[in-house]
């Protein structure tokens, strides 16, 4: 059971990927993001807030390097927002991401912490390829958020559904490389995470503002930031997909010319199925 609030500033730890580093929205020489914006309205006072996240995390590197140190933090709040990073792997295997993510949640909510989730967009459709490499990114993406909803709901986690709506298809909230928000989006992502908490007595300061601090990037230093960055961020965590992923568009086309592109969506979700299967005769067994 959730406590009624918390006592003065919470400690506040920050688990996950590049959007919780703070990609796409800068501030000095460094990045800003939502859980640092989040952070400063959780209470009246100052807030207690480490952002653990790592730019290119899996829910790997979330398990066995941010995990250990968060928990050293002790932390009455804990963000875990990971799994987009695995979806651009060739290694993807939703089965290991569910039992990462299960070790993840229950450890964080063990020490008493409360727990912060999201599922998002997938990579495919915010790049905009074409349907035949985008649809393959998508059914992973969303066998990642239906075992991260499953998981919030065991785990009582507060959940954010971030993955669809006006937020994802709106240019203003996006940076120049469509797969981080901008200050905008990030500030959008603060406030719905402000709400969630607010509304069971868990934030008490001031929601953060929608309004931006800076000026939106000209299109020429977005331009500027894709070409001479943001290109070599998508392509650090793709290259090793690529072959598989123009396999996966081949095997895609075969289905659609077949008529039989549903056999692919129910072998995702048959995979998810098995995945949190899996975890449930895990959990039986040690309990027994």
């Amino acid at each position: 059971m959730r406590p009624p609030r918390f006592v003065g500033a919470p400690r506040f730890v920050a688990l996950g990927d590049s959007l919780s580093e703070g990609v796409g929205d800068p501030v000095g020489t460094g990045w800003r993001g939502w859980a640092a914006l989040l952070a400063d309205g959780l209470a009246e006072g100052p807030a207690r807030f480490t952002n653990l996240a790592v730019s290119g995390a899996q829910t790997r590197d979330v398990l066995e390097r941010q995990l250990p140190a968060a928990l050293e933090l002790r932390p009455e709040l804990v963000s875990v927002v990971v799994g987009v990073n695995d979806t651009l792997r060739c290694t993807f295997d939703i089965q290991a991401v569910a039992a990462r993510l299960d070790r993840v949640y229950q450890a964080c909510t063990e020490q008493g912490a409360v727990l912060l989730t999201a599922c998002l967009p997938d990579p495919g459709t915010m790049l905009g390829l074409p349907g035949a490499l985008a649809h393959p990114l998508a059914r992973r993406q969303r066998a990642v958020n239906a075992v991260v909803h499953a998981l919030s709901d065991r785990y009582d986690a507060l959940h954010l559904h971030a993955c669809e709506g006006d937020w994802t298809t709106d240019r203003a909230m996006w940076s120049a490389d469509r797969l981080h928000p901008g200050e905008r989006g990030h500030r959008q992502l603060a406030l719905r995470f402000h709400a969630l908490l607010a509304e069971h007595g868990l934030a008490t300061g001031p929601a953060p503002s929608p309004e931006p601090d800076f000026p939106v990037p000209t299109k020429s230093a977005s331009l500027w930031w894709l070409a001479t960055a943001g290109t070599g961020w998508v392509a650090r965590r793709c290259t090793d997909l690529l072959p598989q992923l123009l396999t996966l568009a081949a095997d895609e086309l075969r289905h659609r010319a077949r008529g039989t592109s549903a056999r692919l969506d129910l072998r995702a979700s048959a995979a998810v199925s098995a995945a949190l299967a899996a975890l449930s005769v895990a959990e039986q067994a040690d309990a027994a």
